[in-house]
């Protein structure tokens, strides 16, 4: 099972220095995965967590795959009603033969009111429009010739009914957010799934947390281990840890994160 890290594209301690170093850092500690997540208008309600300066996903994956050689690099997740479907598409495929074949496309439905009203994108009906644009994506890249860089995964962000619907009809793995372990564990019992790849909280106690409803990756190092033990018996191809915790403030300290990305990736090395 491989480890990756979702890394803050956004916030006032973000510049492009900061993102060389995360990139540097991820790809140093031995990650195989470094992500990143998606706004277009960075309305009140999303500045409230994710605020100015945001950097667009798809030219900063682009920017960092130049500064790395083996990090796969992703989205997680981009909102797919959000843009034209065939120009995701392109823009999709070109960074994957940019950078190799190390794209891995993370998608998801949205859920800021304000965002979608600002793109006149109606978001009633962003599910619909989720399922359409995945459909035209597959269209798109199975018409396009192979030119060596290999297919990109597609994983379906999401909790719900839908978006485990979704992953099955056009995903390549499910990829739930911050969830408990019960509850993914329920989801993959029910469902027969093209593969399992979550993204997970990362927050290192001094103390274990004794709480049935604990996030998957908080905790004690001992119970993050077992945490990501249990994903891999459970199936997980990769786990994405998430250091953020919607405080924009720890964008200006990143070593932070870095030093609990650093033990859990020396731990689990040794672990395995």
């Amino acid at each position: 099972m491989q480890l990756g890290v979702n890394v803050p594209n956004f916030g006032p301690g973000t510049d492009p220095g900061v993102l060389r170093e995360w990139a540097q850092v991820v790809e140093g500690l031995g990650f195989g995965l470094l992500m990143m997540s998606d706004h277009v208008v960075v309305t009140p309600e999303v500045a409230e967590r994710y605020p100015e300066p945001f950097y667009e996903p798809f030219t900063t994956l682009a920017w960092l795959a130049g500064v790395t050689s083996t990090v796969r690099l992703g989205t997680t997740v981009l909102i797919l009603p959000y843009r034209e479907p065939l120009l995701v598409a392109r823009t999709a495929g070109t960074l994957n033969r940019l950078s190799g074949g190390r794209l891995v496309l993370g998608v998801g439905v949205g859920w800021s009111r304000q965002e979608f009203e600002a793109l006149g994108v109606p978001y009633s009906a962003r599910g619909r429009l989720t399922d359409e644009h995945l459909a035209a994506l597959r269209k798109a890249w199975d018409e396009e010739t192979d030119d060596g860089a290999g297919p990109i995964p597609v994983w379906v962000g999401g909790h719900s009914a839908a978006a485990v619907r979704r992953t099955i009809r056009f995903g390549d793995a499910w990829h739930p957010l911050r969830a408990s372990l019960p509850a993914m564990r329920s989801v993959l019992a029910q469902h027969s799934l093209p593969g399992f790849a979550p993204r997970i909280a990362l927050r290192l106690t001094g103390a274990p947390i004794d709480d049935p409803e604990r996030l998957a990756g908080t905790g004690t190092v001992e119970q993050v281990l077992d945490d990501l033990d249990q994903l891999r018996r459970l199936g997980a191809e990769t786990v994405l840890l998430d250091p953020y915790h919607g405080d924009p403030e720890d964008t200006r300290r990143p070593h932070a994160a870095w030093q609990a990305l650093a033990t859990v990736a020396n731990h689990w090395r040794t672990a395995s």
